[in-house]
Parts: C-alpha cells; sequence; structure tokens
C-alpha cells in the first residue's frame, strides 16, 4: 500500500466513528422525552398548568365522587384527570396536541392510574361528552360560549367546574378562591346544568307560567307572582308567602310545602 493509500485510509477510518458519534447523537437529541413549555401554543387556547391546589379545588367544589365519570377539556399535561383518577373516579382527558396526549399517558402511568385516567387527541369541538357527570376545563371565555349550548343540553344536574373564566350572563351557582401561594389562576366556577322548565304548568287549580334565564325562573301562578331557582333537577319557588320546594322529572314537578305546606305536583300542559 502506497502513502497516498495510507493517508486515504486512515482519513476515511477517522471519520466513520465521528459520523457514527454525529448520527447518534443527533438521534438522542431527536427523542428527547417531550416537555412542555408554559405560554406554548396550541389549537385553541396556549398551555397554562391550573395549578394543583385549584385541581383540588375544583373537584371538591364539583363533590366528586367514584360513582362519577369526568372530562376535562384542553386537559393539557393530564393533572386534573390524573387527580381525579386518583380519587377513585374513571376520567378521560380531551387533548388536540398530541405530544400532550402522550405526556399524560406517561404522567398517568407514572402516578398508577393508567386504568381509570384515559386521554385521546381530539378537537373539544367535535367531542362528544354528554355521558360525563362532570366537566372540567381552562378554556377562554370565548370558547365557554361556544360550548355553553351544548353544556345546557346535557343532562340536568351535570356539574361544570371552569378555572377562572366564566360564561358571561349564566352566573356559576357558586365560585371559590383559594388563597395561600396561590397568585394567579386561583379560582374555580361551578355551575349546574339546570333543567328545561319554561313553559305553562298546572299546578292543583291554578295555571303555573314560568320564564327560565339558566337556573333563573320568574312567572306567575294564577295572578300571584313567582320567582325560583333551579339547582339541576332541584326547584325552589316561592310565589307570595308559599314557599314550594320540589324536583323536576320531564314535563312533572313535585314536592313539598306550598299554601297548605303539604304535597304538591304540577304538570307541564
Amino acid at each position: 500500500m502506497n502513502a497516498r493509500r495510507v493517508i486515504r485510509f486512515l482519513v476515511v477510518s477517522a471519520f466513520v466513528p465521528l459520523a457514527w458519534v454525529a448520527v447518534h447523537a443527533q438521534a438522542a437529541q431527536t427523542t428527547k422525552p417531550f416537555e412542555p413549555s408554559v405560554g406554548q401554543p396550541g389549537k385553541d387556547v396556549v398551555w397554562v398548568p391550573t395549578p394543583q391546589p385549584l385541581v383540588d379545588k375544583m373537584l371538591d367544589l364539583a363533590k366528586v365522587t367514584p360513582q362519577d365519570f369526568l372530562m376535562d377539556l384542553g386537559s393539557g399535561d393530564g393533572r386534573t384527570v390524573i387527580t381525579a383518577a386518583k380519587r377513585g373516579l374513571r376520567a378521560q382527558g380531551i387533548e388536540y396536541n398530541p405530544d400532550m396526549v402522550d405526556l399524560s399517558k406517561r404522567n398517568a402511568t407514572a402516578a398508577g392510574v393508567g386504568d381509570r385516567a384515559q386521554f385521546t387527541k381530539a378537537d373539544l369541538f367535535e367531542t362528544d361528552f354528554s355521558k360525563a357527570q362532570v366537566v372540567t376545563m381552562f378554556l377562554l371565555p370565548s370558547i365557554n360560549l361556544r360550548l355553553r349550548p351544548t353544556i345546557l343540553n346535557m343532562k340536568p344536574g351535570t356539574r361544570i367546574v371552569s378555572n377562572t373564566f366564566t360564561m358571561e350572563d349564566w352566573q356559576p351557582d357558586q365560585s371559590e378562591t383559594i388563597s395561600g401561594d396561590c397568585v394567579s389562576w386561583c379560582t374555580a366556577h361551578l355551575w349546574i346544568v339546570p333543567a328545561k322548565i319554561e313553559g305553562t304548568w298546572q299546578l292543583g287549580q291554578s295555571p303555573l307560567t314560568l320564564t327560565q334565564k339558566f337556573q333563573m325562573v320568574t312567572g306567575k301562578l294564577g295572578t300571584t307572582d313567582v320567582t325560583g331557582r333551579l339547582r339541576g333537577d332541584e326547584i325552589t319557588l316561592t310565589a307570595g308567602t308559599a314557599k314550594y320546594t320540589g324536583r323536576v322529572d320531564g314535563n312533572s314537578m313535585r314536592g313539598a310545602g306550598g299554601t297548605n305546606g303539604g304535597s304538591w305536583s304540577a304538570t307541564r300542559k
């Protein structure tokens, strides 16, 4: 082998290991686990994590039980779903970013709740969440409003909990703000989907005409002014000095109270 070939062989021999190292270093870099960053853009909102104390407060406000199925709209890193699963619920997160979905699945497995915490890559506006008893979200007011008609058609009694953002003129049934170390995104709002009761009913010998704005009710019982409020399918009506409490079941209502303090019932006309 002449001197030129020897030099060429040495150069090639040195280059091959360097190239191998470079390729594998690049591969290692590209397979580095995904780490979300606060403020990263998403389809509808940027990602900002809900403080863990507020996650706990949101679930407390909704009075979740292991019998509930919870869906989190825009589930991010999965912390709300995972926290719910730790409380014994079945829970599902809807998230558009596939990297966040994979991260959430890893987090759920690490937390030991992978069997109860599920995550789906989907558009929340194309998702059926009607089977949920509890819906949680940290979305902008404009998105809440787009979702509001769908939410109002859910089963009466469904609990909706939002981090910070409201639904304009649909006032929350309850709001709580946590203190301590929380400095931002510290308020939870709860809405309970009300039954639909607007229309004319018959209560005893008198017509009961009701107008409904979300959970608030006004109307007339005969000629007497009526005010009232719904909390899911639970209803409270006041007509003059009489107070009626009961439950709505489709086209009928029944309960206790009224003028004589006994039982009462009403049927939708």
